[in-house]
């Protein structure tokens, strides 16, 4: 039903966004063709501003259905209401870049307010003990060496998981400074700490292949295929199990050890520009969000800073 769909989603490509954000630019678009066809049976060129205050309802609604045409499980979060509701705007503003006939403009689709969320940070010494956990847990050395200087990398530099697992080692250099593609195709470097580099150099030590990756996956992997990478999903299992086994109770991920690592070197004084240098965001609002100033800090920066504190 959505004129040009196709082509919106190739545009999306050759603007080098990855497949995993353009398969969910299709989706929520998806979500937004079922409600045209299935809940107000009209045609896009029939689109009104009254009909996306009707979407907005809808995807409030516990009645809405998925982009796979099942019923909603769960109520929607702003958050991810807003999600889609910024892929209609991508779309919308798509087709006024390229001349197409549009019954609406983008800013008829206006986004919801959001609840200020923080992600929780970790203390610092759970995060020590999470980092270390691998010596404690993993009965194979290369795996304990290789598991090691990741989470120490992740920690040390507060990159995505995903740069993570695609570093090659001809990226880092003798001073510890790595140099990485990003999101979105931008470039920017980050930085090792000397604890970082050294387990790093404990890990390769014990490498005698060919394999471009710095950090590599050994079940399966066989000289005819040296370019095979550590999934996404073996790290982030990985992490949850040391978390069991510690008994911390705070949700960790490779993103909050990257959320972990703006937090407390804001706590430390850090500038925000660095720390948005470091991210690798756009925006300084996404890292001025992204960044959560503890209620330890807030009360640190009390007791220094108050003009009658004696």
């Amino acid at each position: 039903m959505l004129p040009h769909f196709k082509e919106f989603l190739l545009y999306l490509e050759k603007k080098d966004y990855s497949i995993k954000t353009i398969r969910s630019y299709e989706r929520d678009l998806n979500t937004f063709e079922n409600f045209l066809e299935k809940d107000i049976k009209t045609e896009f060129k029939k689109l009104t501003k009254r009909s996306i205050i009707k979407f907005k309802a809808y995807l409030s609604s516990t009645s809405r259905e998925t982009a796979l045409n099942k019923p909603g499980e769960k109520k929607l979060s702003s958050y991810s209401i807003n999600r889609i509701l910024s892929a209609l705007r991508a779309y919308l503003k798509f087709l006024i870049d390229v001349d197409y006939k549009t019954p609406v403009t983008a800013d008829a689709v206006k986004l919801l307010k959001t609840e200020k969320k923080y992600g929780q940070v970790p203390e610092m010494s759970q995060l020590i003990t999470l980092i270390e956990a691998p010596n404690k847990f993993e009965t194979d050395p290369t795996i304990k060496l290789r598991n090691r200087a990741m989470l120490e990398t992740l920690f040390a530099t507060g990159m995505r998981i995903s740069e993570l697992l695609s570093l090659k080692r001809e990226q880092l250099d003798n001073t510890g400074r790595i140099y990485v593609m990003g999101k979105g195709k931008k470039q920017r470097f980050v930085y090792l700490t000397p604890r970082a580099i050294k387990h790093i150099k404990d890990y390769l030590a014990t490498r005698h292949d060919q394999t471009p990756y710095l950090f590599i996956p050994y079940r399966g992997l066989n000289n005819a295929d040296k370019n095979k990478k550590i999934s996404a999903n073996y790290l982030q299992a990985k992490i949850k199990k040391y978390r069991e086994l510690l008994s911390i109770n705070i949700p960790i991920s490779a993103h909050s050890i990257r959320h972990s690592f703006a937090t407390y070197l804001a706590e430390n004084g850090a500038n925000p520009a660095a720390i948005q240098i470091l991210l690798g965001h756009e925006s300084l609002d996404t890292t001025t969000r992204y960044v959560h100033a503890s209620d330890r800090y807030a009360e640190k920066m009390h007791t220094d800073f108050h003009p009658l504190k004696k």
